[in-house]
């Protein structure tokens, strides 16, 4: 989990001491409609949620405890209103890159899990895209039948991958955000996903990373920089990592020159 300081700085300070939410056995009203809004939040990417577009049948169902949150969080993601904001509009990409934030709590962590789901939708279709998630050992050992999914790559726990971190970060835009937002139809992931390197998280100007260090004017630091070889014109690119040492007076002036002539930095290292 990122210390205070960082989370404040990335926008995650609502989880720091957040809890899931989970439907016990005994529910009270309360705690049935802090699940229905918890699960709409999630699984709508945090979009506001017009009280015609509510599904009024599933929040019945849970209600009266016919359903689990499981299955209202199905219902959710089975529904045309899910459809028409993430699906219909978005790249099939973008709209995989969706699924795995709002169902599994996390962004996709290789090539392989968006291959994988895009030959499913093109030859299953939509529902067996979305059951996928849902019965898959993944959300069963995280939610089970009455968790509401929620952004697990923000916390430490046995299940995590150390990209996912960052991954994650790079999708979620933060708090006040949601996925519909002007711009959110590309995927964003494609680049690093498939070259399989490391996300630089979105949001964090170059004076806050030489912040985020804590470093004194005696330290210095490695900075890991992608370069393409390719031709300013050319269809294919070759990518290579070069490493750069800077003392931490000039850290934030490197970076920003570094950001201006379009090059970017996927590590930074105290040496």
């Amino acid at each position: 989990m990122a210390g205070l300081q960082e989370a404040g700085r990335l926008g995650i300070t609502p989880f720091e001491d957040t809890q899931p939410v989970e439907l016990r056995p005994h529910w009270t009203q309360d705690d049935v409609r802090a699940a229905i809004a918890a699960a709409y939040r999630q699984v709508l990417g945090n979009e506001h949620l017009m009280a015609c577009e509510r599904l009024a049948g599933p929040e019945s169902l849970l209600v009266r405890g016919n359903i689990s949150v499981r299955d209202f969080v199905r219902a959710i993601a089975n529904s045309e209103l899910y459809r028409q904001k993430f699906l219909y509009p978005n790249f099939h990409v973008r709209f995989i890159e969706l699924n795995y934030k709002h169902l599994l709590g996390r962004a996709p962590y290789d090539q392989s899990e968006i291959s994988y789901h895009l030959d499913l939708y093109l030859t299953q279709g939509y529902e067996a895209e979305i059951d996928s998630y849902l019965n898959s050992v993944e959300y069963q050992a995280n939610f089970g039948d009455s968790i509401v999914p929620y952004y697990r790559d923000f916390h430490v726990n046995r299940s995590s991958r150390s990209i996912g971190f960052s991954r994650l970060a790079h999708l979620y835009g933060g708090y006040a955000n949601n996925d519909r937002s002007p711009g959110q139809t590309q995927p964003r992931l494609t680049w690093e996903v498939a070259r399989n390197v490391a996300t630089p998280i979105a949001g964090a100007s170059p004076g806050a990373i030489s912040g985020a260090m804590g470093g004194s004017r005696g330290d210095v630091y490695r900075l890991t920089v992608l370069e393409s070889s390719a031709a300013k014109y050319s269809a294919i690119a070759r990518y290579s990592t070069t490493e750069i040492l800077v003392p931490y007076d000039r850290l934030t002036t490197k970076l920003k020159q570094l950001s201006r002539a379009g090059r970017k930095v996927v590590g930074v290292t105290a040496v």
